[in-house]
């Protein structure tokens, strides 16, 4: 049968994924079910096309505000298809061609066999005679079929420095998606619900992850957008329902073109979409199982190194051998295994923000050499770490001038200055050769085993020095800079690397999938850290959440306790004047740095649930809990307020009976508990008259699944 000339239903998936794509004579081919298992439903066919593509020369067949009904995503037509298996990846290739412009489209798919999730990217090569102005493709597009926009949430993120990972979860009707009465019109609407960041922050404004929740049946997509650069995802309505549109950086929202010449092709960014039936939690289980199978294999593997940085609320920048070897004895004493030294120890004075990039090490803070302090990291048994912003050139760096003007982002012919800081341009040789000569060099000259990679400026658009737009040269920058890391990670595979971007600016699976850990945050005040922590699992792996337990010498009890808590179900990451504390405060950390090694490698193949919902930033009570098979995990954060207890809801426990244990601290009265096994409900009651509070307990089923 030829698909050209009769409806066809292409099938494909495994044990855990259920992917049917329609192809109809004079309808645009487009994805019939995403779900999760093998069973297919029968759904109608939508009208979203499965790959939208946007060009100067076609525009939209129809004006709106939305990545929707383009011209060329309307006419593509189905050409063949191939499967292949890539060890436990599952591999579509969809093929598709538009005759009027010659475009011939290729659709991406790949799935882990037993994951309900899939990664989507697009390449279209020209095959006409004549250029094709692109200004934008759609990684992955499709219809939340079947379902009634009147009953689907919307879950979204805002973040910023200080603040990350502010999630929201609210009927699609509540905002721009207003019910407009489309079948009376006869025609789609134009309006959509959009997350859109510029820039290489790119969660530095909203988050690339994102869902839709049917609150009746439970289906449930979570998304995200893997790209360490611009970004812009949206949900709207169609007459035939919601539909949902993944795209990296376009002409409209990111000065993005690109000129395709004939015989060229271009690649979108990857993009992943996970499943389930289960709601919120049993997306989030699937994407974290996703994310998993996204990431680099590393020789750290699931040890999960507990990290003591310098940095935060301790030397603020401001490292000397004299402040660091008592800090590293006492970070050893606790139980420490990574000691990275932060911001400052590259500068003879303490003004080094705009004279960063030449990383050779201070002599003025460190009289006998850096190599004093790292041989001591060494000697104590911890892995030695430096802080590097690797991507900058301070103005007054040497550095600034010795490289060439093609070796830094520009526009109209000048250098990109943000800061005081000049920007690397990745895809300039030179470039490369001075980070990985830098890089080379602190890891066979000084030993160092784990870099925390910092990024502290935002340079815009990106660069048109030799590319057809500012946000062309910036993607092919933001791909550089991904193959700089390989790179890194294949010469050295045993190096431990750490993303950061003031805390968590760029918290992207781009990166992700290649290092170790993320910072959560730069938040200073541990009482505003819980939000941050709890909410981190929605962006990323817990073992990956690299969230601060800066522990002082002047907290309470409780204080200490609620910081500590704060660290336990992530990748446990301390600061704090160790050194200063008392022996029993001291204790304190270490039973808390214990309790998580003990459990870390439990965590690694966790999936996050949050039983008093997604945090709010202003909550008094929060709770994030991780299962694992009959054993569930689980933090929660008091900080005051009228209610002295908190009831979270647990499902998976219900029907089960239940041993719960404070695990830490247990030198302090635990939260009194109840649960009540025919709802999965715990009850916790805080009776203490402390300010803040936290405890993190192990609830064990001891009884086998009603289900």
């Amino acid at each position: 049968m030829n698909p050209l000339d009769a409806k066809v239903t292409l099938v494909w998936g495994h044990s855990a994924l259920n992917f049917a794509l329609d192809i109809t004579p004079g309808k645009p081919v487009s994805v019939l079910t995403l779900a999760g298992g093998l069973t297919a439903r029968p759904t109608a066919h939508t009208a979203q096309p499965l790959v939208e593509i946007l060009t100067a020369r076609t525009g939209r067949a129809r004006a709106s505000h939305r990545f929707s009904e383009t011209a060329i995503g309307q006419r593509l037509v189905f050409t063949g298809s191939e499967r292949t298996q890539d060890g436990d990846w599952r591999q579509l290739r969809i093929d598709l061609r538009d005759e009027a412009t010659g475009l011939h489209v290729q659709v991406f798919l790949r799935s882990a066999e037993g994951v309900p999730a899939v990664q989507s990217r697009v390449q279209v090569t020209n095959t006409g005679d004549t250029p094709v102005t692109l200004l934008g493709i759609s990684s992955y597009s499709a219809g939340f079929h079947g379902n009634p926009v009147d009953d689907l949430d919307i879950v979204y993120g805002d973040s910023e420095w200080l603040g990350e990972g502010r999630w929201t979860r609210r009927p699609l009707r509540s905002g721009p998606v207003v019910g407009l009465g489309l079948a009376q019109h006869g025609q789609d609407g134009r309006g959509r619900f959009a997350a859109i960041s510029t820039g290489t922050w790119s969660t530095g404004q909203q988050l690339p992850t994102g869902g839709l929740i049917d609150r009746n049946t439970g289906q449930a997509w979570l998304w995200q957008v893997e790209h360490n650069g611009a970004w812009r995802w949206e949900a709207g309505e169609r007459l035939d329902g919601a539909y949902v549109a993944l795209t990296g950086p376009t002409d409209l929202d990111h000065q993005w073109q690109h000129r395709l010449a004939s015989g060229a092709s271009f690649t979108t960014v990857p993009v992943s979409v996970a499943v389930s039936d289960d709601g919120l939690h049993g997306a989030a289980a699937a994407l974290t199982a996703h994310r998993r199978a996204l990431v680099r294999p590393h020789a750290d593997g699931t040890d999960l190194s507990v990290v003591f940085n310098d940095y935060m609320n301790t030397l603020m920048g401001d490292p000397t051998t004299a402040k660091l070897l008592p800090l590293i004895d006492a970070a050893a004493k606790v139980g420490a295994e990574v000691f990275c030294v932060d911001a400052g120890w590259y500068d003879n004075d303490a003004t080094w923000w705009d004279s960063v990039g030449e990383w050779e090490p201070s002599q003025t803070r460190f009289p006998g050499g850096i190599e004093e302090v790292l041989a001591h990291i060494r000697h104590r048994g911890l892995t030695p770490g430096l802080w590097l912003e690797p991507e900058v050139i301070g103005v007054r760096s040497p550095i600034a001038d010795k490289l060439p003007a093609e070796a830094f982002l520009q526009r109209g012919g000048e250098r990109v200055l943000e800061h005081s800081r000049y920007h690397l341009d990745l895809r300039h040789p030179s470039a490369v050769e001075h980070l990985d000569r830098t890089v080379d060099r602190l890891v066979e000259q000084y030993g160092v085993g784990y870099f925390k990679l910092d990024y502290n400026i935002d340079p815009g658009a990106g660069t048109d020095l030799d590319a057809d737009s500012a946000g062309a040269g910036l993607l092919a920058h933001n791909r550089a800079h991904l193959a700089w890391l390989d790179g890194v990670l294949e010469r050295h595979p045993h190096l431990i690397l750490e993303n950061c971007a003031s805390g968590a600016m760029r918290m992207d699976y781009a990166l992700l999938s290649r290092m170790q850990l993320q910072s959560t945050s730069d938040q200073q005040d541990f009482t505003r850290y819980p939000p941050i922590a709890a909410s981190a699992p929605m962006s990323l792996l817990p073992e990956q959440a690299a969230n601060w337990a800066y522990p002082q010498p002047g907290m309470t009890d409780e204080e200490i306790a609620f910081t500590m808590c704060t660290g336990l179900l992530g990748r446990l990451y301390l600061s704090g004047h160790l050194d200063r504390m008392t022996p029993a405060q001291q204790a304190a950390v270490g039973e808390a740095v214990a309790v998580h090694r003990n459990i870390r490698s439990t965590l690694a193949s966790a999936t996050p649930l949050w039983p008093l919902g997604l945090p709010d930033w202003a909550d008094p009570w929060l709770a994030l809990a991780m299962r694992n098979g009959d054993t569930t995990y689980l933090t929660v954060w008091h900080r005051g307020g009228p209610d002295s207890h908190a009831v979270l809801s647990l499902p998976h426990l219900a029907g089960r009976e239940v041993e719960i244990e404070t695990l830490y601290p247990r030198t302090l009265p635990a939260f009194a508990s109840e649960f009540e096994a025919a709802t999965g409900r715990l009850t916790l009651t805080d009776s203490g008259d402390a300010p803040v509070a936290a405890r993190f307990l192990r609830l064990r089923s001891t009884t086998a699944d009603p289900s």
